[in-house]
């Protein structure tokens, strides 16, 4: 089978979902050998808007346990699946620690220990809520990352269930790959992995960030000049909250030190030397 690294794009459809998942897993589901009729999303919201899951409930009368941790759209979740046996709503947020992680909230369901899909949305602790996870295992995991963030940067942000700052790409694959799973697939927002034992069912050459990452639109570049100008490029805005960045304001040196060191002069090499210390002392 001669096919594209991102051939599972080609698959890419939205009934539900936010970024062609729902096409995507239907595709992948035909090759996962074994499946159980099982998946897991949190935070599940109403069980309809933007979820990855409702497509496969919904017409592939897949059995689920969905998760929410707002009580109003948990209303909202129970009110979807009123009167379906299948579907196992559980009111919490899903964290990190014993008593709260994903391990203790699916003790309390009827869902086998392997099960087929597993889709991480909680907008920040994604790597942390997936790292915690030892008992259960799914085929195929979507966990969102933030794609602000360039493919070449490690972040994870702070182990905090009050934080909301999302994970780079690198950090979320590295993760992956220490869980036992290997990612096959890239979307705008999420990572898709499946388990080692079943990668090669995918026929992927080349499953490196680079090769699977469909675009890199929403990274802002920022970069100096020989001189000392601050560049921003690419993107340019705060993702969530339309703020442009304002390269004026992002200058750390005035216009009249700007200038390549080797071209100062003794007094604008003595200005600069006596600026870099004052700014050294500073609270960063």
């Amino acid at each position: 089978m001669n096919q594209d690294n991102k051939w599972l794009l080609r698959y890419a459809e939205d009934r539900h979902s936010q970024s062609g998942e729902d096409g995507i897993l239907a595709k992948m589901l035909q090759i996962v050998p074994e499946t159980t009729g099982w998946c897991v999303e949190f935070g599940a919201w109403d069980g309809k808007h933007k979820s990855n899951t409702y497509e496969l409930i919904d017409k592939r009368s897949y059995n689920a346990v969905l998760i929410e941790g707002s009580a109003e759209r948990f209303v909202d979740l129970q009110t979807t699946f009123a009167g379906n046996e299948r579907v196992h709503p559980v009111n919490a947020f899903v964290g990190f620690e014993p008593d709260d992680n994903l391990d203790t909230l699916l003790r309390r369901t009827p869902i086998p220990n392997r099960f087929d899909i597993l889709s991480i949305d909680i907008d920040g602790n994604d790597y942390h809520v997936w790292e915690a996870i030892t008992e259960y295992q799914a085929s195929i995991v979507l966990i969102e990352y933030n794609p602000t963030i360039p493919s070449a940067v490690d972040f994870v942000q702070p182990r905090d269930m009050g934080c909301n700052q999302g994970n780079s790409i690198k950090s979320v694959v590295e993760l992956g790959e220490r869980k036992g799973y290997e990612l096959v697939c890239v979307t705008a927002l999420n990572c898709i992995f499946v388990r080692k034992e079943i990668y090669d069912l995918f026929s992927i050459a080349d499953n490196s960030i680079y090769a699977l990452r469909p675009d890199e639109s929403k990274v802002t570049w920022i970069f100096n000049g020989y001189d000392g100008t601050v560049f921003v490029r690419g993107y340019g805005r705060l993702g969530w909250h339309r703020i442009p960045y304002r390269e004026r304001s992002m200058q750390l040196l005035p216009s009249w030190l700007r200038q390549f060191p080797d071209n100062r002069g003794a007094v604008r090499a003595f200005l600069a030397k006596t600026y870099r210390s004052v700014r050294k002392r500073l609270p960063r």
